[in-house]
């Protein structure tokens, strides 16, 4: 339950210095981090082993904050609704957003009630970020000088973002600030164009599919540059996890154990859903119908303290509204919008940790019982030979007659939610014949290939609404019928250079051009490109001038194109089919005009355009084309890129920097002893003074893996430093 806000307390307590640590509790910690060790091998990567979990999530929290604080501090600050703490009034609006569904009273609460071994971890965690900060007294919080154990609830599943953040931040303050109902642009990259869509790929291959005879597992998340830390988390209470952590987070959230592998990619499935109240004041408070009845709305306070320009605190009260299916976020048509999500963060952390302790594919769906995880997808592989896709394990029942993709009639009781769908009638299949699993984020359909997939017509239509994308088709090509594969040849299909929105696209602007009578201007102006394009193989590398030609057209075709950067196979269908020949041959024009301007020529290779850049750990990043950059051959996921690197130009600049696509990368073979390779962009630290701090770019660039260090044995001879927490540098 929402619960009441007293406004005293809380301007007391948000004015007030958090908590120090006490003697008692330094002295506590010191004996902690004497039972713990840290490895740093030559990539300064943390292998981090501790006699129990709680140890192990201790070490693990403290070696994140050697690696960036900033980052572990930023993402909890997001979750606890208090970003605008440290940046000042502009983050008011998302800050509430955050509060309408984290309120600190029942988290700790949520907290008490936990079970003990859950509280173990969480104690660890919040000691291990306090023992961090109080053996660095350099490092100067911006907002969280102590972290207590509850908070670790509040940012429990790991996701790119938490499913709050599909209200919209324009319509909330048009709601709650008194403003006229504003159109809010989408978000944009800094050169306006629309931003690289949020995703993953992860493949599955069953041993029927590999040349040795080994399940082998693709971990390969799209996200923002340096979203997630890489390390390896031991104890000698059965946990040995590998893999990427959301900064701050104390598990393992895409990786692999002994004898398991688990990536996430971003759901289509429908786990978030608006319901339009209607609202009937009596005697000056507000109701709203609900079936025959009117029921109270539930009216309470939220205090959103933000940091002002002399650097002081003040804050901003908000009368907050919510029914039985949410908060109130936003109105529409005379009604107000109540947002239904999924709120169970002690179930949510549970299995974000419990699942790295999996041994089978029966242990991993014992821990998917817990039903809390509403964001994911779930590629899973094994050293017993099983492969499985999940989708994922909190999905609303609903009545289907309704269209949930809108908002629903709140006053009609059949629109409610029926609790959490039992798995065996969510999508999933285990071991399908064709021998391999993918998911790029698109439909469960075509998970496992043609004839081999769950059937569509068998599930509700809210199982899923991406439908199918470019790299969904990219998938199938590089896995189906192939029976050979190894830890090196699904490096290469993960950098397949194919794309597949080209090899449709491309066509129909030849058929343009060949139609055009011979008198055109534009026939005589764009034969030579034409000529480029013709020869091409629809495939990205960095010395390709029909790459630079193809993306620049793209992005001049789809130009405010609502959801393009999804990469949609409808949406390019229709591009291609509706689009005039004028509008392709102008558009070609436009982007030859473009790279003309800024680089001399059209005849510019992509590699000269698309670039790595690594200036400083600054979460908005700057660039400078005067600076040295990195080559990059793979592109934007929309056009069907399985590397993906969604580039923008910035403020200065003409060449197109990084910002999104690969992030971590692995390969994971699970043989008598697992073994994988990985890359991460940049480099592990955020220091820039680090020799870590961008040591693996020319790898991340390349596609080129570097051996994983999992076993002790790895670790000689590429270990730069033993230590315990609190040690200070030798």
């Amino acid at each position: 339950m929402f619960r009441p806000l007293f406004l005293g307390l809380i301007l007391a307590a948000c004015a007030a210095p958090s908590a120090q640590a006490t003697p008692a509790e330094l002295t506590r910690q010191r004996a902690e981090a004497g039972a713990v060790s840290i490895v740093r091998d030559d990539w300064g990567i943390a292998h981090v082993h501790g006699h129990t979990d709680r140890q192990a999530v201790f070490g693990m929290a403290y070696a994140q904050a050697e690696d960036d604080f900033n980052r572990v501090e930023t993402n909890y600050l997001a979750a606890l609704g208090r970003t605008a703490e440290a940046v000042g009034p502009a983050a008011i609006w998302q800050d509430l957003r955050i509060k309408l569904i984290v309120d600190p009273v029942q988290l700790k609460a949520d907290y008490a009630a936990s079970p003990a071994w859950l509280k173990a971890l969480m104690g660890g965690w919040a000691d291990g970020l306090n023992f961090y900060l109080a053996t660095h007294p350099a490092v100067k919080p911006k907002v969280i000088a102590h972290f207590e154990p509850w908070m670790a609830l509040a940012f429990s599943e790991g996701s790119i973002g938490p499913d709050i953040e599909r209200a919209d931040l324009g319509q909330l303050q048009a709601f709650y600030g008194g403003a006229k109902a504003v159109s809010v642009a989408l978000p944009r990259a800094p050169d306006g164009q629309p931003l690289e869509a949020g995703g993953s790929n992860g493949f599955a291959i069953a041993p029927a599919n590999t040349r040795d005879g080994h399940a082998l597992l693709l971990i390969n998340p799209h996200t923002s540059f340096f979203f997630r830390s890489e390390l390896q988390m031991r104890s000698d209470e059965g946990l040995n996890a590998y893999g990427a952590v959301t900064w701050g987070q104390f598990f393992i959230y895409q990786g692999f154990n002994p004898h398991v592998g688990w990536m996430h990619t971003s759901t289509g499935a429908d786990v978030v859903d608006e319901f339009a109240e209607t609202i009937v004041r009596k005697d000056g408070k507000p109701f709203y119908r609900y079936g025959e009845a009117l029921r109270a709305v539930e009216v309470s306070t939220i205090v959103v303290p933000y940091r002002t320009k002399e650097g002081g605190l003040q804050s901003r009260s908000f009368t907050v509204y919510r029914t039985h299916h949410g908060p109130i976020v936003r109105a529409q048509e005379g009604k107000w919008i109540a947002i239904a999500l999924m709120q169970r963060p002690v179930e949510a952390l549970e299995q974000s940790f419990l699942r790295t302790k999996a041994h089978d594919y029966a242990s991993f769906m014992q821990v998917a019982e817990l039903k809390a995880n509403s964001s994911n997808n779930t590629l899973f592989a094994d050293d017993k030979g099983e492969i499985a896709y999940l989708h994922p394990q909190f999905i609303p029942k609903r009545d289907d007659r309704f269209d949930y993709t809108r908002p629903v009639d709140g006053a009609d009781p059949a629109t409610d939610w029926q609790g959490p769908t039992p798995l065996a009638e969510v999508p999933h299949l285990v071991g399908p014949p064709s021998g391999f699993l993918f998911n790029s984020n698109d439909e469960p359909w075509n998970t496992a290939g043609p004839g081999d997939s769950p059937r569509k017509a068998d599930f509700p239509r809210y199982m899923d609404q991406a439908g199918e994308n470019m790299r969904g088709v990219h998938d199938i090509r590089v896995l189906a019928g192939r029976r050979d594969f190894t830890l090196q040849s699904l490096m290469g299909a993960a950098f397949d250079p194919w794309l597949p929105a080209f090899a449709k696209l491309i066509p129909s602007l030849l058929s343009a051009y060949d139609a055009t009578a011979d008198g055109d201007p534009l026939r005589a102006r764009l034969a030579d490109q034409i000529a480029v394009l013709r020869g091409w193989d629809d495939r990205w590398s960095a010395g390709s001038v029909a790459t630079s030609l193809a993306v620049f057209w793209g992005d001049e075709m789809f130009k405010g194109v609502p959801g393009a950067s999804s990469g949609r196979v409808a949406l390019f269908d229709r591009i291609a089919a509706e689009a005039s020949a004028a509008q392709k041959l102008q558009a070609l024009a436009s982007a030859s005009d473009r790279l003309t301007a800024d680089f001399g020529t059209w005849r510019t290779s992509w590699g000269e355009i698309n670039r790595f850049q690594r200036l400083d750990d600054s979460i908005d990043p700057h660039h400078d084309d005067a600076r040295p950059s990195i080559p990059v051959p793979f592109v934007s996921s929309q056009w069907g890129s399985l590397a993906a690197f969604g580039a923008s130009r910035y403020p200065g600049t003409k060449k197109l920097y990084g910002y999104k696509g690969n992030s971590f990368v692995a390969v994971v073979e699970f043989g008598p002893r697992v073994r994988a390779f990985a890359v991460t962009a940049g480099g592990e630290s955020g220091d820039p003074k680090s020799p870590h701090f961008n040591d693996q770019a020319l790898r991340y660039a390349s596609g080129d893996l570097r051996e994983v260090y999992f076993w002790p044995e790895q670790l000689r001879g590429h270990t730069e430093r033993t230590y315990h927490p609190g040690d200070t540098q030798p």
